[in-house]
């Protein structure tokens, strides 16, 4: 079976929305751990599964919620990564599959249970907007493939990127609403001057 993709960017004579492909977009991937050389190793994982890094941010404190403190520690950083190679928005799913592989590869058993050593979270960065890819399924998620969701996280409106009520509080933050808008016009220079 062949799938298809809407494309906004073309009309038919009788207005209605031509079938067309979508432009490429940016792959990200936040990674959150307590241990920063693991999140050096990770990222060559990384960048053997899905290309060159166009930019890696520095590593930021990551003090929002207990959530992890089992998992990674009492200490976490969180570090993006961003990809040179632009993608087709679909491919999110598959990648999010892949990340999730990786995960499993650096686990510990504490006790018999399974505990993650490092989080990695891709999405994508277009001009419009922030999306996440996610394996929990909520009122605000759609589906994609695999066992994967998608969710806007951050819309870009008047010049700014603005949250939503599900926005995660550190995609809210002023440090990483730097990177995004930084990132965005870089995205937009690559876009204009190569083509998506």
């Amino acid at each position: 079976m062949k799938f298809y993709n809407l494309s906004l960017k073309e009309e038919s004579e009788n207005g209605m929305g031509k079938i067309g492909r979508p432009g490429k977009v940016g792959l990200f991937i936040g990674m959150l751990s307590g241990d920063l050389s693991l999140m050096d190793e990770t990222g060559k994982v990384l960048e053997n599964a899905f290309g060159p890094v166009l930019y890696r941010s520095g590593d930021l404190d990551w003090r929002y919620t207990d959530y992890y403190t089992e998992e990674l520690g009492g200490n976490i950083f969180r570090r993006f990564l961003f990809f040179e190679n632009l993608i087709l928005p679909d491919r999110i799913a598959g990648i999010k599959v892949e990340t999730n592989r990786i995960e499993e590869r650096y686990m510990r058993r504490v006790k018999g249970k399974p505990l993650r050593r490092i989080n990695l979270d891709p999405g994508y960065i277009d001009t419009s907007k922030i999306v996440l890819a996610t394996t929990k399924d909520f009122s605000h998620r759609i589906y994609l493939a695999h066992g994967i969701y998608a969710e806007v996280t951050l819309t870009f409106v008047r010049g700014d990127f603005r949250p939503f009520d599900h926005t995660y509080p550190d995609y809210r933050s002023v440090e990483t609403l730097e990177i995004f808008h930084r990132m965005r016009d870089l995205f937009v220079q690559r876009y204009r001057n190569k083509g998506a």
